[in-house]
């Protein structure tokens, strides 16, 4: 599991390369990661503790990963694109006394400085941060004993927050100890995508979330390439794809939507003739976003759904998905079981709350008993569910309807927005749509779009009923927007999630 075996096999080989050119041998990720972790531990981190980590898309972010994941402790990384105040509550709440920043994260670390008493030892690496001690300090150390125990640790990440404060999700209880690569997420990437020595995966994501995260931590155990860069342009991932000759990537739907926007000429101009796999999850992917996607890339499409919290697992092939259109696969981890209101399971086609059946209880939010029962279906402690709607079929297949703190209940129906916004996405005056639920005193919520329109095109009343046209043509007409506001942009977090109740809350929730 840990970058040892592979520095002893290929020293030399790039474990992570950045897209100005910084390049992390194994070599150097093993010793460089061996003296954090003896560092760490000569400041009294045990295991079963946390580590906070504030960072940006950076290399030293996966020394400290490293680090951790050799030493049985948990890595806390955090959002940073929160507010001082909720990045605070994080590093507080995972219990944390040390902090590792990032100098590009400057002004936020030291912001947060006198909020976080817990922390007894702050370091920051790429230049000085005030009130932080040089992350070259840790590298001081000298690297771990041949002999030293290594058990294995964890990430302690946090929902999004899209509908409330984030959760702190434990999803393994240490310390354990795991040999070569082992752990689910490393097991799940070699068995389903094929992830191997060979592989070299591009991550344009925050590496905060958990899916960018956990992807390249199994890609660096089975002795792959990491390419990864500080965010995400539609163009530069073809180009990048050509140049390091990527085998697999992941991208959200949004990332999607965003390639199918760039102009034909530029769509062809680069070689993607090495790509094995494009897996894509975080959302469910319009029906026909993901048809022409399959059109353009080939049958290279395998979207998966999962959560944080890691409760249940599933995934679809593009082959499959063809036949099963929207769907998002047949569970590879847990039993899923789709639930009405009252914890009654419900029949094939049938909308209700999706649970993941597991032996033991699958993760616990941490510090806080009370949602983790509440997660928990109520005759059933080792089911669980996370917020997600939707149906399965007689064959199996999951299909997302939306996240039950989405649904609209206008005139006593359920309305899932995701379908609306399934019509709209690639309307081509549309660059980006939300549609939520706004308080209506005659029919309890009313269906509202919100609609940033491309670049040069007006957003007016004609468009707004051309865009409610579209949806009656596809849709039941109770589900048509009641109104269509135009907005600069929208409140997506960067992996493309739509925070839908800032827009709720700006008008009139």
């Amino acid at each position: 599991m840990y970058p040892r075996t592979r520095a002893a096999q290929t020293p030399d080989k790039p474990a992570l390369v950045m897209d100005d050119g910084r390049v992390t041998t194994y070599a150097r990720l093993e010793d460089r990661s061996s003296r954090v972790a003896h560092a760490l531990r000569d400041l009294g981190v045990r295991p079963g503790d946390a580590v906070a980590l504030l960072t940006d898309n950076a290399p030293e972010s996966f020394e400290v990963y490293w680090a951790t994941m050799r030493s049985g402790f948990y890595i806390t990384a955090v959002n940073h694109h929160l507010k001082p105040a909720e990045v605070a509550y994080i590093v507080d709440d995972c219990g944390a006394t040390v902090l590792i920043a990032s100098a590009g994260l400057a002004e936020l670390a030291e912001a947060i400085g006198d909020l976080t008493p817990r922390i007894a030892h702050r370091f920051a690496f790429g230049a000085e941060v005030s009130g932080h001690r040089p992350y070259t300090d840790l590298l001081d150390a000298d690297p771990l004993p041949d002999d030293a125990e290594q058990p294995r640790g964890s990430d302690m990440l946090y929902s999004s927050g899209t509908t409330g404060r984030p959760k702190g999700v434990r999803t393994a209880m240490l310390p354990l100890r795991v040999d070569e690569p082992g752990d689910p997420m490393s097991s799940l990437t070699q068995m389903l995508f094929g992830v191997d020595s060979d592989t070299v995966y591009l991550s344009m994501a925050p590496i905060y979330h958990a899916a960018p995260l956990r992807w390249c931590g199994a890609v660096v155990a089975w002795g792959g390439t990491v390419v990864m860069t500080a965010s995400f342009d539609a163009e530069e991932l073809l180009r990048l794809v050509e140049q390091h000759r990527v085998t697999h990537l992941q991208v959200v739907p949004t990332m999607f939507v965003r390639l199918l926007q760039l102009p034909e000429q530029v769509r062809r101009r680069y070689d993607l003739s090495s790509l094995r796999q494009a897996v894509h999850a975080a959302a469910p992917c319009p029906p026909e976003v993901k048809r022409r996607m399959i059109e353009w890339w080939g049958p290279v499409l395998t979207e998966y759904y999962g959560s944080t919290e890691g409760n249940g697992f599933t995934a679809i092939t593009s082959a499959e998905w063809l036949t099963h259109e929207g769907s998002v696969g047949r569970t590879l981890l847990g039993v899923a079981h789709v639930c009405d209101d009252d914890g009654r399971e419900l029949p094939a086609g049938e909308v209700g709350t999706i649970y993941f059946e597991r032996e033991t209880l699958p993760f616990r939010y941490h510090g806080d008993p009370e949602k983790t029962a509440a997660a928990q279906h109520p005759e059933h402690e080792t089911w669980t569910a996370v917020g997600d709607v939707g149906y399965l079929d007689d064959e199996g297949y999951l299909y997302l309807t939306d996240r039950k703190a989405f649904t609209i209940i206008s005139g006593g129906v359920n309305v899932y927005p995701q379908e609306i916004e399934n019509v709209l996405t690639l309307h081509p005056a549309v660059y980006d749509v939300a549609v939520v639920g706004l308080p209506d005193d005659d029919l309890g919520e009313r269906v509202a779009a919100f609609v940033q329109v491309r670049e040069g095109v007006s957003g007016d009343d004609a468009l707004a009923a051309e865009l409610i046209e579209a949806v009656r043509a596809e849709l039941a007409g109770f589900k048509a927007p009641r109104v269509v506001h135009f907005v600069d942009h929208l409140p997506r977090t960067p992996t493309g999630k739509l925070v839908k109740r800032r827009l709720v809350e700006a008008h009139g929730g």
